[in-house]
């Protein structure tokens, strides 16, 4: 990449008002850029995110994406300033390039937004891999624990107050990977490569996420490889099928020591707590 990384926050100054009292001041704010993907010297897609951890965003996306099933399929990347945005330029091995190749023959017209490349909603609602093999179980501690260290290692979001967070928890290790950005499906990709990149086993751990889950966060998380996806925020009704299809956990409203496990309770431990029902 020319030049120097833009940065991921800038101060900016705003007008601030608290308990009746005016007073000029600043604000540091969360940068959004346009960050294309491109593959073979042709464009992707492009999303709006926060330019931190670019090279792990360009193999998650790319592996949730179904363009690679692993990261040694990714050659290179290379992160160029584009204008107003940033090109992720990713090179694949010779089969994975012809496959995305035949893959954009096959589209019938432009691609709309949501899920990126998804123009059918028999594609919107894929198949995800099943986790339900995967024997991992986490005490009630492990998950206070998580969410608690995904808070504490935010940092962009402890600055501006304005991004999302997600995280890989290892039972024994704690939290090993937290990745932020202004989109919730960013910051999971970002998470995603991460892992990849890192060489965890995603089936070993849990994934961790400020925001609600909706349907793709499960997809995500299942294409990962990961059985327990826990969020402090609640479900939608399709996340909830979807994660119960997989076999995965999921553990939602999570904040401070109180949760709701919505499918496969049976990986939470939670022996020793009273049963009021």
């Amino acid at each position: 990449m020319s030049g120097s990384p833009p940065a991921t926050a800038a101060s900016v100054p705003a007008i601030i008002v608290r308990q009746g009292l005016v007073s000029e001041g600043e604000r540091a704010i969360p940068e959004e850029v346009p960050v294309a993907f491109s593959y073979s010297g042709s464009t992707h897609a492009v999303m709006m995110a926060t330019p931190d951890d670019l090279e792990d965003f360009a193999v998650g996306f790319s592996l949730t994406e179904g363009i690679v099933r692993s990261a040694v399929e990714i050659e290179a990347v290379d992160v160029v300033e584009a204008g107003n945005g940033l090109d992720l330029q990713i090179v694949l091995r010779q089969a994975n390039a012809e496959a995305l190749s035949a893959r954009r023959r096959q589209m019938a017209g432009p691609v709309g937004c949501g899920m990126c490349g998804i123009e059918s909603i028999d594609q919107a609602m894929r198949v995800v891999p099943s986790v339900s093999a995967a024997d991992l179980v986490l005490s009630l501690e492990d998950v206070t624990t998580a969410t608690s260290a995904l808070q504490d290692q935010q940092r962009l979001n402890r600055r501006t107050r304005a991004v999302h967070g997600a995280g890989f928890y290892l039972p024994g290790q704690g939290m090993v990977a937290v990745r932020e950005d202004v989109g919730r499906h960013n910051a999971l990709d970002k998470l995603i490569g991460a892992i990849a990149l890192g060489g965890w086993q995603a089936s070993a751990g849990a994934i961790v996420v400020t925001s609600r889950l909706s349907v793709e966060m499960v997809q995500k998380a299942a294409i990962a490889g990961s059985p327990v996806l826990i969020a402090i925020s609640a479900p939608t009704t399709l996340a909830v099928r979807t994660a119960s299809e997989a076999g995965m956990t999921l553990v939602a409203i999570a904040r401070d020591e109180d949760c709701e496990v919505f499918t496969r309770p049976d990986r939470l431990n939670l022996k020793g707590i009273s049963d009021v029902a």
